[in-house]
């Protein structure tokens, strides 16, 4: 039975994951990410990929960051109809984040039709909340280590790997004349020691793996966490400062407000008041606490029958009349608002109110894809664009890369070796060429591994290759 690996995502880039395995007559899809950052990425997700969308039996979801599921209501659009697997916890996040992800598009449109400031007329939304719905009724739930069988041999399991709540290496047997083919898709790889999630359980030994390189480069600031956060923060306290905290609503919101309130806590940040401004942080939030013995969260989590991811002053803000009201408090204050990579959202707003003083911290908390504001920053950008303006850079910024939560060059080469046997094939994925070709050159030396660099719709015929 014919193997092919065909890649339509996350390929040459760091975002729209999307991976299709046919075996024999059968279709499935790893994963249905949004292509994000570059204008012509963004691009790509108005355009038909270049499979049949009716023909896919079956799509396997990783995690439900956007950059994995948020392109799942488009395929639902153009005529996707089967079944979605997952794990339980990430059906619940998905579900908010598909509803927000449709929500900001809807309302991004209707904005720039307000102020005219879109090229098209009118700007029109990926997708709608109706088809968000119906892809979450899609879904299907299947916990960690149980074998989901998918039809004609092959089957599959979710494996626990650390990066959020619910995330999943995929591990997938093919059936054969000759001997089974056994293959791994990584998903986005947590990392090792740190708060709130577990770390990754090592690999199963496998004949082809599916690797992501986000930081295959590079290596994370190591020092606490503690110490990363609260030295800028007290400086923009001291100046009498807001700091506004860019960050994902699902994983990084929950870890830097329970940094947070360690550092309140021990008397190492001042109790000031805290707003978060994302209606669905506040609702991963809860569907955190709803998963508190979940293997992929760090088993600390609870604390007397409760949990301890917030501070006690934090203020949730869920209507635009409560976000407007951030407008006329002075500082000092923090506010954590989404999207993190300053794409979309409500943290433009506050962004576009924030930068232009000097005595504010804009603090950024993950990794910044080419092509976003945020990677703008970095980049020594004077001025920011968004809702038709040029805004003025004079607030102080920081990013602060000991946050993420994806794994970085050297915990993946960890995570690799943790396996009783390394791959003998690997797929290196989702990171920006150098960042993907760099972890290659070091999977090649180091465990000897014979190393691919897909880019985008390159395909590959399994058996060819372990011939």
């Amino acid at each position: 039975m014919e193997v092919n690996l065909s890649f339509h995502g996350g390929a040459g880039t760091v975002t729209g994951s999307r991976h299709l395995l046919t075996v024999g007559s059968q279709s499935i899809l790893v994963d249905a990410g949004l292509f994000q950052g570059l204008k012509e990425l963004r691009l790509l997700n108005w355009q038909q990929p270049d499979f049949e969308i009716g023909s896919v039996d079956h799509l396997l979801l990783t995690h439900a960051h956007i950059d994995h599921s948020g392109y799942l209501p488009r395929l639902v659009r153009d005529g996707f109809s089967g079944p979605v697997y997952c794990t339980p916890a990430t059906l619940d996040l998905a579900k908010l984040l598909l509803m927000d992800a449709a929500k900001i598009q809807e309302e991004d449109a209707r904005y720039a039709n307000r102020k005219g400031f879109s090229k098209h007329r009118p700007a029109l939304p990926l997708y709608t909340s109706e088809h968000a719905e119906a892809a979450i009724q899609l879904m299907r739930p299947v916990p960690y280590g149980q074998w989901l069988e998918l039809g004609d041999g092959v089957k599959a399991q979710f494996r626990n790997v650390g990066h959020i709540l619910g995330s999943a290496m995929i591990e997938l047997h093919v059936p054969s004349e000759k001997k089974e083919t056994m293959l791994v898709f990584s998903g986005d790889v947590g990392r090792y020691g740190v708060p709130l999630h577990s770390d990754p359980a090592a690999p199963p030994v496998c004949d082809f793996m599916v690797v992501e390189s986000t930081y295959g480069d590079r290596a994370h600031d190591h020092r606490p966490l503690q110490a990363q956060l609260s030295e800028p923060i007290r400086k923009a306290f001291d100046r009498g400062g807001t700091v506004l905290i860019p960050s994902f609503a699902v994983g990084r919101a929950q870890l830097v407000t329970l940094i947070l309130r360690e550092l309140m806590n021990d008397g190492d940040l001042p109790d000031v008041p805290i707003h978060i401004d994302s209606p669905m942080a506040v609702d991963a939030t809860r569907i955190y606490s709803h998963h508190l013995r979940d293997e992929s969260l760090d088993e600390n989590l609870a604390e007397d029958g409760t949990n301890r991811l917030f501070p006690r002053n934090v203020k949730f803000h869920r209507t635009v009349e409560e976000s407007k009201e951030l407008n006329e408090l002075p500082g000092p204050r923090i506010i954590i608002s989404a999207s993190g990579m300053l794409t979309a959202g409500r943290v433009l707003h506050h962004l576009r109110r924030l930068l232009p003083e000097r005595r504010n911290l804009v603090l950024l908390v993950g990794y910044q894809a080419a092509g976003t504001r945020g990677r703008a920053l970095l980049e020594g950008a004077k001025t920011l664009r968004m809702h038709g303006m040029d805004v003025p850079v004079r607030a102080s910024f920081q990013s602060l890369q000991g946050l993420s939560a994806h794994a970085d060059a050297d915990e993946l080469l960890r995570w690799l070796r943790s396996s009783e046997k390394p791959p003998p094939t690997v797929f290196v994925t989702h990171g920006e060429p150098e960042a993907s070709r760099k972890l290659a050159r070091r999977i090649e030396e180091e465990l000897r591994s014979r190393c691919f660099v897909p880019e985008l719709r390159d395909a590959f015929e399994l058996g060819q290759l372990s011939a």
